[in-house]
């Protein structure tokens, strides 16, 4: 993997296991287990958020309950439901921790490209947001599609970026209930992820943008309407 791609998709998370271990697929002979991990925010309040791990890292296995501090990427697959493809996301763990680096156990760092038209709104509190879907480049000529929104300042700034912009973020991964009605008109919970934008940049040249200058994976500040870095 190259060093470029290295960077372009890097995730720290520290939680509690809350969901027994389940098979998910196996790749070169390695199986890869599922489960998920609930984070505490700043805040307070916690994501549930949905994990990808190997059985080498897993060891003598993870249970329900066990603490995980972990790096890793923030990964898209297509899974096929009812007929139709729906966009899966999980934090797919490379690197297991034994310490806590940083205070925020909920960090995310990005950098792709915009490939829909940014979605510009307020909410009846007039509080701007902005949706924007980001391709991250993978080795292997993949690419992660990560839902991403940003708010206030930021989401005046990126409800003008064309798709093709190339951008790099940071913020935290968050978990989302919403409801979803069905064929016979009743509703079913879904649960949406997606990244919570703190800081944004935009740039063309690799050469001259240092995402490591710019964008601390450990000591993230506490999330507001986020700032904007340049643009």
């Amino acid at each position: 993997m190259n060093n470029t791609t290295e960077k372009n998709n890097r995730v720290y998370i520290c939680g509690r296991i809350v969901t027994d271990a389940t098979f998910s697929h196996e790749v070169f002979g390695e199986g890869f287990y599922e489960f998920s991990v609930e984070v505490a925010r700043l805040s307070g309040q916690t994501d549930v958020l949905p994990v990808t791990i190997s059985e080498r890292l897993m060891g003598g296995g993870m249970k329900k309950g066990d603490e995980l501090c972990a790096l890793g990427q923030f990964r898209s697959y297509n899974k096929l439901e009812n007929g139709r493809s729906r966009l899966m996301l999980t934090v797919f763990v490379r690197e297991i921790l034994s310490t806590r680096p940083g205070r925020n156990p909920n960090s995310i760092v990005l950098s792709g490209y915009i490939c829909k038209p940014p979605v510009y709104r307020t909410t009846p509190f007039n509080r701007e947001i902005a949706d924007l879907l980001i391709a991250v480049n993978r080795s292997y000529n993949k690419s992660d599609y990560i839902p991403t929104i940003a708010w206030g300042r930021n989401a005046r700034f990126v409800r003008n970026l064309q798709v093709g912009d190339k951008v790099a973020l940071s913020g935290r991964i968050q978990s989302r209930e919403y409801q979803k009605k069905q064929p016979d008109d009743s509703f079913v919970t879904m649960t949406a992820y997606e990244v919570s934008v703190s800081k944004l940049a935009t740039y063309e040249d690799d050469a001259d943008f240092d995402i490591d200058e710019e964008f601390d994976l450990y000591s993230l500040p506490r999330l507001t309407d986020g700032e904007q870095l340049k643009g």
